[in-house]
């Protein structure tokens, strides 16, 4: 299986990253038929400006500054909707949400966690041995997430 290189840690066009991929979002929503609410866009805009994982609560507190509202339910329906049409994903272990970096294909994501700055960069898994093992074990894998934790090149830089 090829990987792809982790977005999240290179140095890019941040600003054209955002528009590239809210453009994407748009247009996928509207051959689903589905509603790309303002709501929903700003949520996915929030989480693509960070590049880190924000909780659902954060992604709350930013909503309300922009007049959205700050009841509960209105970031976890936006959240859901974007985690179920594949624009962001869900990190279990910090139990917060991050735009996914390859929502134009199936994909078992892997995550690099930055335990400093918090920074999440994703690649696409490579799980042949774990492929392996599960069809030997008689097992159907249907989605893996990995999550690994460590520092990130800005981080491990002495300078």
């Amino acid at each position: 299986m090829e990987t792809t290189p982790a977005k999240g840690f290179a140095k890019h066009d941040h600003r054209a990253c955002v528009a590239t991929a809210l453009s994407a979002a748009d247009a996928a929503c509207l051959e689903r038929k589905v509603q790309f609410t303002p709501v929903r866009r700003r949520t996915l805009e929030i989480l693509l400006e960070a590049h880190a994982a924000l909780g659902a609560y954060d992604v709350l507190a930013r909503l309300d500054a922009d007049g959205f509202g700050a009841k509960p339910p209105v970031a976890y329906r936006a959240l859901s909707f974007l985690v179920d049409q594949g624009f962001v994903h869900r990190i279990e272990r910090l139990n917060a949400f991050v735009a996914c970096a390859h929502p134009d294909t199936t994909h078992d994501p892997a995550f690099m966690i930055c335990r400093s700055c918090g920074t999440v960069a994703e690649a696409q898994a490579g799980n042949s041995d774990l492929g392996q093992s599960a069809a030997s074990a008689g097992f159907q894998i249907e989605q893996t997430v990995i999550e690994a934790e460590g520092l990130c090149p800005t981080c491990q830089d002495p300078s």
